[in-house]
């Protein structure tokens, strides 16, 4: 079974944006978990990355161990799944290289004309700390030019959703106070966060053109995991939903 998936018409090589259908996970998972980490049954998430990579025609695909960082790896043939980094460059054809979340963002970047592509995992704290700008400068160390470079924020949490403190606000306005405009507060609630926004400000800051795909993952739990969505539930575990690009 070929699972479902998204496509950006401003990415011209192999990519897909998946969601949490088409898979063989049950529970919690169900059921195209990615997430390797997650306490699923391994053998069901490895199924689930096969169908991922069959889907896209790739001979081989890579993850990375995210932590929320600034670390940029260039992708080989060589696996990189242990490596503690959020972003992923490279220049190897039919090799596709991933992005996870359960709400964080899943930038797929493309440069065709340098043969480059680049994928990143930017929740909020790798967004400040500047993986969106590591991954692109990487790429650019390849041959890639900003103004050739087309970049796709995939599905992930929503302004109108991602409902965050006060301290949260203070260290994005400690680090520069024209940030505000990514907050608002909604009458009788805390601030809110737009975190796609906020991802696409930061590959502006480069010098590319960007996009948000949409898809709010918090308010469609059909079609994608979310770890907000689970911990407010009281539901224990998450999934992922991947995103992956590669060269032909």
């Amino acid at each position: 079974m070929t699972p479902p998936f998204l496509t950006s018409d401003a990415l011209t090589v192999p990519h897909g944006f998946f969601g949490r259908k088409g898979g063989v996970s049950t529970g919690t998972y169900e059921s195209l978990n990615a997430g390797l980490r997650s306490d699923d049954e391994r053998e069901n998430v490895e199924e689930n990355r096969k169908r991922i990579r069959e889907a896209l025609n790739a001979d081989y695909m890579v993850s990375l161990h995210q932590v929320h960082s600034d670390r940029v790896v260039i992708a080989t043939d060589e696996p990189v799944g242990d490596m503690e980094a959020d972003g992923l460059v490279t220049t190897v054809p039919r090799l596709a290289i991933t992005a996870m979340g359960a709400d964080c963002g899943m930038v797929l970047l493309s440069d065709p004309k340098a043969g480059v592509v680049g994928a990143c995992h930017a929740g909020w704290r790798g967004a400040l700390g500047g993986i969106v700008e590591a991954t692109v400068a990487t790429m650019c160390e390849l041959g890639a030019s900003p103004a050739d470079i087309s970049a796709t924020l995939g599905p992930c949490i929503g302004p109108e959703k991602y409902e965050v403190g006060e301290e949260f606000r203070s260290e994005f306005l400690a680090m520069d106070e024209e940030y505000a405009r990514f907050f608002h507060t909604p009458t009788d609630a805390k601030p809110h966060f737009d975190l796609p926004a906020f991802i696409l400000s930061r590959l502006n800051v480069m010098g590319v053109r960007g996009n948000w795909i949409g898809g709010c993952t918090y308010a469609q739990p059909e079609t994608y995991f979310s770890y907000r969505r689970n911990t407010h539930q009281g539901i224990e575990g998450y999934g992922r939903n991947l995103s992956a690009i590669m060269l032909a």
